[in-house]
């Protein structure tokens, strides 16, 4: 089963950010917006720029650890450490933890980028480092920017937005073609049946399906990255570039 918030509550818990989609603002606060925009940005790149390549896990919030989908995801998290990757998710519960909490299971690294939210989201404790953003848009780029995979399991709105804005930026060669595993058939039947109806009438071409993977597999999901990520961009194991005391980062 999983967990059904306890009431509606608007997520943009900021105040700043669900002014500034509303429309314009004066000039004076657009550009503080974009100062603390840059800054968030900037202490992203600092806490991630050291903990190797990744691959960022998708999926819901609200699965609990007796869910069949959540230790799916545990499992997930262990074949991307044994492959030699930092597992990255969205930091919170649910499949998140799962797969941090797998790759701890193995030794494996583990990171999270989390949103701060009224409800639903908190760091878990399966994570090495993690920051709390403010951002929805910042921390969807840094979840992308340092991850050569994706895994999606199961999940709501944001675990869509999340597979299908990694799927347009490959499409459109904004990102390198990054393998990406859509895990779960049944749960995911009818998207598929969509996204193959999409193809059929022209909106996207045939070869888009060739996109991504759909599985229930970890054993296929871990061939899979090891034939389009490691093997396809020449990844090897090698030490980590060290922290720089000069400049106050730390590993």
């Amino acid at each position: 089963m999983v967990k059904e918030p306890k009431k509606i509550i608007n997520p943009l818990v900021n105040p700043e950010e669900e002014a500034f989609m509303a429309g314009p603002q004066t000039r004076l606060k657009d550009f503080k917006f974009l100062i603390k925009v840059m800054l968030e940005f900037i202490r992203g790149f600092r806490m991630l720029h050291f903990v190797g390549p990744c691959v960022t896990v998708f999926g819901s919030a609200r699965f609990e650890p007796s869910d069949y989908f959540y230790k799916q995801g545990v499992k997930v998290g262990q074949a991307i450490s044994h492959l030699g990757f930092t597992v990255m998710t969205g930091g919170g519960p649910g499949i998140m933890e799962a797969a941090n909490k797998g790759a701890k299971l193995v030794g494996g690294k583990s990171v999270g980028c989390n949103i701060v939210l009224p409800f639903e989201q908190y760091p878990n404790t399966y994570l090495d480092k993690y920051m709390d953003f403010n951002y929805f848009f910042v921390r969807k780029v840094l979840l992308s920017k340092y991850s050569f995979a994706f895994v999606v399991l199961p999940g709501g709105f944001g675990t869509l937005d999340e597979f299908f804005e990694a799927l347009t930026l490959i499409q459109t060669r904004v990102m390198k073609r990054f393998p990406v595993v859509l895990m779960g058939k049944e749960f995911h039947q009818h998207l598929f049946e969509h996204i193959r109806s999409m193809a059929r009438e022209g909106t996207i071409s045939q070869e888009d399906l060739d996109l991504f993977l759909l599985t229930d597999s970890v054993e296929e999901m871990e061939n899979h990255l090891k034939k389009y990520a490691i093997e396809e961009f020449g990844l090897k194991r090698k030490s980590p570039v060290k922290p720089s005391k000069l400049l106050g980062e730390s590993s």
